[in-house]
């Protein structure tokens, strides 16, 4: 009869990641955007679907799975010439373009991913994405130990609002807020009959996102550049939004608030609702309306709900950093755009050209006790 060995004489294997390379979006991201963490779950299928449909490009997902459940999806496309093998994340540039990774996905599975991504790129652009973000710095960490060279360049402050905290404060929005508020909107009132509407999910139809085109081509948006930033007109990047909301999961993270002053829109708010975390993705007024300021008090009045819904904290992008502040946002993680480019010839070329890179970005303005960005 044969002994029991002692289960201290098993020596524990590590786990066994298997890594998939195939063209087009893999299924498995839906399946590792459900196990991110909340603020990650909209990076889903339909999302790089939009962004494919909107702005062109053959996709490739790197997928890493453990026993058959799938830990990091990374889908790519093309950037310029293919003879270059270089690649990056699709996706909108807000909130941010990053990719799905489960929160127990661990840095060994990191490792597996950029052993594999090794063999099918020479550089990945990731960005622009917040600083801290999981997936990026795993990424970032495995990536490093293997000799790649990672480089950054920055593009913008984002801007914060800790709703919870000013709420909890109990004078938010303050007295003398509230009071210029409604008479702006008194005085506005005279100009004809408001009305304040909130759609989401189905609601987010082709008259809503109409509306909101409307509105940006109005606004000092699309007078003052060349309207390709705008989010939601036909030159801008409403192809993309009309094709994420049109997905019944992403549409109900997607909210858009609306002002119409005698059933003309004049002003709007459109966020993504990621947990407890709300991204404003855009905000605008009619120009011809600047006096009354019907963007601020949509804005206020749009704030005012997000917390009755359960949203803590808003993410207000960058830019504007004005009128952020005097809703109550502060500075928060830095906004950057990172380049992975593969050991040897290429990590060595790219360390050669960092400068050049970074100036292509914007200054940075010192943080006091800002973490030292990845040298390699």
């Amino acid at each position: 009869m044969s002994k029991l060995l002692p289960l201290d004489r098993f020596t524990r294997l590590m786990p066994v990641h298997a890594v998939d390379c195939g063209d087009g979006l893999a299924a498995a991201i839906d399946a590792a955007a459900d196990a991110a963490p909340a603020t990650h779950r909209f990076l889903r299928y339909a999302w790089y679907a939009a962004a494919l449909e909107a702005y062109g490009g053959a996709a490739r997902t790197l997928t890493v799975s453990r026993e058959g459940r799938a830990l990091v999806a990374l889908p790519m496309v093309r950037m310029g010439n293919p003879r270059l093998g270089l690649w990056q994340v699709p996706g909108s540039y807000w909130p941010f373009r990053g990719f799905p990774a489960a929160v127990d996905a661990g840095i060994d599975a990191f490792e597996a991913l950029v052993a594999r991504l090794g063999r099918e790129v020479t550089a990945l652009r990731i960005g622009p994405i917040h600083d801290g973000d999981p997936a990026l710095e795993a990424l970032k960490a495995a990536a490093l130990a293997r000799g790649w060279a990672v480089i950054d360049r920055f593009v913008a402050d984002s801007w914060a609002i800790d709703l919870a905290g000013l709420s909890a404060g109990g004078d938010w929005p303050r007295a003398s807020t509230r009071a210029q508020n409604r008479n702006k909107e008194n005085r506005l009132a005279r100009e004809g009959a408001l009305d304040w509407s909130y759609p989401s999910g189905l609601a987010l139809n082709g008259e809503v996102f109409d509306a909101l085109a409307t509105i940006e081509e109005k606004s000092w948006v699309a007078e003052k550049t060349d309207g390709r930033d705008t989010k939601f007109t036909a030159r801008g990047h409403g192809r993309f939004w009309r094709a994420a909301a049109a997905d019944p999961v992403l549409g109900t993270m997607l909210h858009a608030a609306l002002l119409r002053l005698d059933g003309k829109a004049i002003a709007f708010v459109f966020d993504l609702d990621t947990g407890t975390l709300r991204h404003t993705i855009a905000n605008g007024y009619d120009a011809a309306h600047s006096k009354t300021s019907p963007g601020q008090l949509l804005y206020y009045r749009n704030l005012v709900r997000s917390l009755e819904l359960g949203v803590a904290r808003v993410d207000c992008g960058a830019g504007d950093s004005g009128y952020k502040q005097r809703v109550g946002a502060e500075r928060g993680p830095a906004i950057r755009d990172w380049l992975f480019v593969k050991p040897g010839l290429p990590a060595l070329g790219a360390k050669l050209l960092r400068g050049a890179w970074r100036r292509s970005g914007h200054a940075e303005r010192v943080r006091e006790g800002s973490a030292a960005v990845a040298e390699a």
